[in-house]
């Protein structure tokens, strides 16, 4: 496969370091990555890291200045082949189904017309839950693609439907999607 440019989201959830692991399997499959973090996601993982493992800049603020003056939301749309959100909490699904564009992720997501892959992260409670699952239907209907959660150990200590797919699983699909 030739080498595809992935627009990256990483999102709050105890299972931000899998990103690092994606963004590893992606760059050994020969792709280019670039990462968006969330304000709230830099509380489990660094800006630093993410730019040491994909060796590009890592967006997180909407008003944060480019180099170029562009619209970073517009310019990071256009430029991706693939926007996948690793990990998806049920915040960033609520705000994509609804088109609530408060942050720089959820303006970059609403404004590529790119294939967009989430990967969902959280308790078991919350990814059951009715709303959750309305929005998530509701994206798929849009074209939203999404891997996973399976079950296994979560942060709350419990064991649920709730762990994010296996990082290899996660990979695989962002490559058959591209294709």
């Amino acid at each position: 496969m030739k080498k595809r440019h992935i627009l990256l989201g990483v999102t709050a959830s105890i299972a931000a370091y899998k990103s690092c692991e994606v963004i590893s399997g992606l760059k050994k499959k020969g792709h280019e990555v670039t990462c968006i973090l969330t304000a709230d996601a830099e509380r489990f993982i660094t800006r630093l890291t993410l730019e040491t493992l994909t060796k590009n800049k890592v967006y997180k603020d909407m008003f944060e200045l480019p180099e170029k003056r562009e619209a970073a939301h517009v310019s990071l749309a256009d430029k991706a082949d693939l926007i996948a959100i690793v990990p998806a909490t049920a915040n960033i699904i609520a705000k994509a189904a609804s088109g609530l564009c408060d942050d720089l992720l959820a303006c970059t997501v609403i404004s590529s017309k790119k294939p967009v892959l989430m990967a969902p992260a959280m308790n078991e409670n919350m990814y059951g839950h009715a709303v959750t699952q309305k929005n998530i239907r509701e994206l798929q209907k849009l074209g939203y693609h999404f891997i996973g959660p399976v079950r296994g150990g979560l942060a709350c200590g419990s064991v649920g439907v709730g762990h994010i797919a296996p990082v290899e699983a996660i990979v695989k699909r962002i490559e058959k999607i591209l294709k």
